[in-house]
Parts: C-alpha cells; structure tokens; sequence
C-alpha cells in the first residue's frame, strides 16, 4: 500500500481540486492507497473543510491536526510517521506539481532497487519576479550546502519504510528534511516533472521562509561560515600587520606628523563590526546545538482522525 503525505497550510482555495485529484489517484492505485493530511496549524478554514468532506469520500484518509504552524518539514514528517504503507510519497497541496508524479515515484518504488526518488522540476511557469529568487536561492544551496541538489531544487518525493525509518530517526530541530534525504544517502532517483501555475491563492513560501531555511541549511550542514571567518581573520591580521609596518617606517622617516584619527576609527569600526558578525555566526551554531539538547518534539500532533469505509475514528497523538 502506499501512504500520500499532504501537508496543508493556507490551502482553502485549492481543497475542491486537491481533493478531486487524490480521488482520482486511489481509483488509479485501486484503493491500494492512503492519504495522511497534516493541517499545519492553517488559520484558514482548511481543517473544517476536510473534515466535512473526507468522511464523504470512498477513500482511505487520515486527517492530523497540529497544535499549532511547525512548519511544511515537520508536518511531512509527521505525516510519514503517521502513515501505514510500505511505500510513501509527498504530494504539495498546491498542486503545483502534477499528481500523476506520485503514481511514478509509487511504480518506481514498487520495483525494489531504489529506496528514494525526488522529483525534479525540468521547468517551471511561475512568474519572472518569482523564478529569479529561486534560481538565486537554488545555486546558492548547490554551491555551499547540497551539491547533489538538483538546480530546481526538491519540493515532492516518495521512499520506502527502510528509508522513512531511517530518516525518523534524525530528529534535528532547525534543519532541512531535502537536505537530510541527501545526506542518508540510499538508492536514489530523480524523476522530472514541469512545475505548473498555482491556481488558487498565493505561496506562503517567502522570503523570510527562504533565508531562514537557507540559514538552517547552512549552520546543519556545513562549516562554511565558520571557514569565512577564519579566512576573513587571516586576511584582516595580514592587513593590519601590513598597515602597522607602513605606520613605522613612516614615522621613522618623518613622513607621518599627524595623528591618524580617522583611520583609527575606520579600523576600530570594521573590527568591532567583524567581531559582532563572528559571535553571531558562532552563537548560531552554538544556539542550534543546543537546541537539539533539549529533546522536544519536531511537532505536537492535536488531533488524529481515521476515515475510510468504516466510521471515523479518533486516534490518540
């Protein structure tokens, strides 16, 4: 069986067509197939709607609410563990990338000689003031963080339980669950798709959200900042050195008779500047490691409910 992860956030407009289309795929799929709702905390109306309309639909559904907005990785996440198939696929609800992608990553999983298979976008219809920020976003995270990345970045993919299983088992706050699918490794494929135009409302994916989740990225999975730093301190030594040598042949030769005010300042500023920006990188890495320490949930699950052909039950978090 396979298990759908949707996760939901600000998707009103878009429910009609969602779901429409995942009941499309259990026809397809034979019924051999579940769909995990996580309600990410929506503030719109979207848990309301899907509980009206899934216990009027003849498939097998899950509904989880929770408490508040986590964020769309650890609602997949949840979403996964939630799930009771052998195989699993993430599906946005935006349907931005086409269903019929995830009866691909099913029959490619279905073969058994790949654990996990990310969907790759060959193109996207999106508008320029939108494609632009992605691209930039995407090269940057191929250049210091993913190499494996593909150039269009990761939103959808499907794996097996050995690999859902696994990925479980990294339970790191602050991190990017794309970039842990890298990590862990696997047999691995990528199937290419064309991203289509969103069709109802707009993304919740901004820019904020972009560099916080560059951020994250960054701190989880490299010393890049770390290396800048030391590169930056080696060469501001080397420059300073350099300068006070200047400074002593030249008072020594009586080229130098006035004090050097405001190049003292411009050096204490930069300096004092570079300092705060070393502690803020160090204390990022620092605030991150300690917030692993803690132990607390990726997410809190408020409420799980169970739909299909018998009546709807209530399942504990």
């Amino acid at each position: 069986m396979l298990t759908l992860v949707i996760p939901v956030y600000k998707n009103e407009g878009s429910l009609p067509d969602l779901l429409a289309a995942v009941e499309r795929l259990s026809t397809q799929l034979q019924g051999e197939m579940e769909t995990v709702f996580v309600v990410d905390g929506s503030p719109d109306r979207c848990y309301e709607i899907l509980r009206r309309e899934l216990p009027l639909r003849g498939m097998r559904t899950k509904l989880v609410l929770l408490s508040r907005n986590f964020g769309s990785f650890p609602a997949i996440r949840t979403g996964l563990m939630h799930g009771d198939g052998e195989r699993f696929a993430v599906m946005a609800a935006d349907l931005q990338e086409p269903p019929e992608l995830v009866l691909e990553m099913d029959q490619a999983l279905r073969g058994g000689d790949v654990d996990v298979v990310v969907g790759v976008r060959e193109a996207r219809h999106d508008p320029l003031l939108s494609r632009l920020p992605a691209q930039i976003f995407w090269g940057l995270y191929r250049r210091y963080v993913v190499p494996e990345m593909p150039p269009g970045g990761v939103d959808v993919f499907g794996c097996n339980r050995a690999f859902r299983d696994t990925l479980a088992q990294l339970q790191e706050s602050h991190s990017s669950l794309v970039a842990q699918i890298f990590w862990l490794g696997f047999r691995r494929r990528t199937l290419s798709y064309v991203r289509q135009p969103r069709a109802h409302g707009a993304s919740a994916w901004t820019l904020r959200k972009k560099v916080n989740y560059l951020m994250d990225s960054v701190f989880a999975f490299t010393d890049l900042p770390i290396r800048l730093l030391m590169r930056t301190g080696a060469l501001g030594a080397a420059a300073a050195a350099l300068f006070g040598l200047v400074v002593i042949i030249g008072r020594i030769a009586g080229t130098i008779t006035v004090p050097g005010y405001a190049m003292t300042a411009i050096l204490i500023v930069f300096f004092s500047a570079l300092n705060l920006l070393s502690l803020g990188i160090v204390g990022s890495y620092a605030w991150r490691a300690y917030e692993n320490t803690k132990g607390r949930p990726l997410s809190v699950a408020l409420k799980v409910e169970r739909f299909g052909a018998a009546a709807a039950t209530v399942e504990s978090p």
